[in-house]
């Protein structure tokens, strides 16, 4: 038995470890790196009906224990994709996670009209309602719980594949958000995406981020992200993909004690591009040290 594997509703993971979206494209860089068949998946760069430049001018910046990026959701658009990168996703022998983005609600419904055909190639569809560098859609749809819940169920009319909702942390109530994504059909939810923030550049007193400001992902973010996993898993019925500062093998366990099925690592793997190499050594001794199964853990928080 594989004490690495994990589900995530219908979806079954080799691994609990998912590339998470917009840190690895579609996965071909790294794999000159390593095999990436050790992965439990690969969440791709976020998606969009027509192609997108991205941001212009700076669009990352160095902090304490993190980075803040404004990359503005660069991608060569879903047409590209299907026709040139679909294909070598599912090759690869990782769960293909396909990230949707969108500015209005046509948009994901486009998006997933246009995806829904090649379902056989996909294991799950990330809705992302929370990137906050673009000024439309994404993250202003996914902090209205009302928002979350039509747009999901609206897709939930058009496709049978899983659909995970990928939330933002920049609201009062992540549970309301989360309850709302689950009303509306998702299957699973992803928790969280980055943290608004800003560096000022002292010298010339503007942002060091040409979009002033941007999404803060690293370390730091971690003990949001664990606590927000945790009050979520209190109160859905739906699985949890925990994500916001992995480093090493302890936090995806801490993660998954929190309630999550399975996580997904980032900005580490800027740092670190064979960093699920690492990880999987460490939790296979993990497992084999403990005589457990990593799935055995989610939701095993014990509160005070």
């Amino acid at each position: 038995m594989n004490a690495l594997s994990v589900n995530v509703g219908s979806v079954n993971l080799k691994s609990p470890l998912i590339l998470a979206s917009g840190t690895c494209n579609f996965g071909r860089e790294l794999s000159e790196y390593y095999d990436l068949k050790i992965l439990g998946g690969i969440s791709s760069k976020g998606l969009t009906i027509k192609p997108r430049a991205g941001n212009p001018g700076v669009r990352v910046a160095e902090c304490d224990s993190g980075m803040l990026n404004s990359v503005g959701l660069q991608n060569p658009g879903v047409d590209y994709f299907i026709e040139n990168d679909l294909d070598f996703m599912r090759d690869s022998g990782a769960a293909v996670i396909v990230n949707v983005a969108g500015h209005s609600y046509e948009d994901y419904i486009e998006m997933v009209k246009k995806l829904d055909p090649h379902k056989d190639k996909i294991d799950a569809l990330e809705i992302n309602l929370s990137c906050p560098n673009v000024k439309e859609g994404c993250m202003t749809i996914g902090s209205d719980p009302s928002a979350i819940r039509y747009i999901t169920s609206e897709l939930r009319k058009l496709t049978d594949l899983p659909i995970w909702i990928k939330l933002t942390p920049n609201v009062t109530d992540i549970k309301a958000t989360a309850l709302a994504a689950q009303a509306g059909g998702a299957d699973a939810v992803v928790l969280i995406n980055t943290l608004m923030g800003m560096r000022i550049d002292i010298r010339t007193r503007r942002p060091v981020l040409t979009n002033n400001t941007g999404g803060y992902s690293g370390p730091a973010v971690k003990p949001v992200a664990i606590r927000m996993v945790a009050e979520c898993s209190q109160v859905l019925d739906i699985p949890i993909v925990g994500c916001g500062g992995i480093a090493d093998y302890k936090d995806v366990i801490e993660f998954m004690i929190a309630g999550a099925s399975a996580v997904e690592v980032g900005t580490a793997c800027l740092v670190h591009p064979a960093l699920p190499v690492d990880l999987t050594s460490d939790l296979e001794k993990y497992c084999e040290d403990n005589n457990i199964a990593l799935k055995d853990l989610t939701g095993t928080l014990q509160r005070w």
